[in-house]
């Protein structure tokens, strides 16, 4: 099975159950040398999309998720893959068992724009059911947002 790293709301276990019943968590970790941002403001329901790009000095806390071909293909149709929202490319998280080679989705737009308070929300909360520190929940809850979806 591949390995898919979630960074936003996937994160959430209750979310992935519905949406991928058969992708049990593996585990946690980090995706080194990127960092958590919005784009394609154009493309969400109220504000911008959760992304990631490289960024060297930053990381990203993931949730690792065994996903068997049949839920992969569910969670590509939610992330609108085959619409072009998302793509998928391979990295390399740092867990505590070493490296792990994993895909995971990238939008498929430019950088730039505001996500709205709610989907903020929905990340952070995301973050804090999957274990994420502290720190990092704190972090994303204080990320700029609109009052859009709010």
């Amino acid at each position: 099975m591949a390995l898919y790293a979630a960074y936003a709301s996937n994160m959430d276990p209750e979310q992935m159950a519905a949406r991928a019943p058969h992708s049990p968590v593996h585990g946690t970790g980090w995706l080194t040398g990127w960092r958590l941002t919005f784009g394609g403001q154009d493309k969400g329901f109220d504000g911008a999309l959760a992304t990631v790009v490289e960024d060297r000095r930053e990381q990203v806390f993931v949730v690792l998720y065994d996903v068997p071909p049949f839920d992969e293909s569910e969670l590509d149709a939610w992330e609108g893959a085959a619409l072009g929202v998302y793509r998928k490319i391979r990295v390399r998280v740092q867990t505590l068992d070493g490296d792990a080679l994993c895909w995971l989705y990238v939008l498929d737009d430019y950088e730039g724009g505001l996500p709205s308070a709610r989907y903020v929300g929905i990340l952070a909360d995301a973050a804090e059911a999957a274990g994420a520190p502290d720190d990092y929940v704190k972090e994303l809850r204080q990320r700029p947002c609109t009052s859009l979806g709010g």
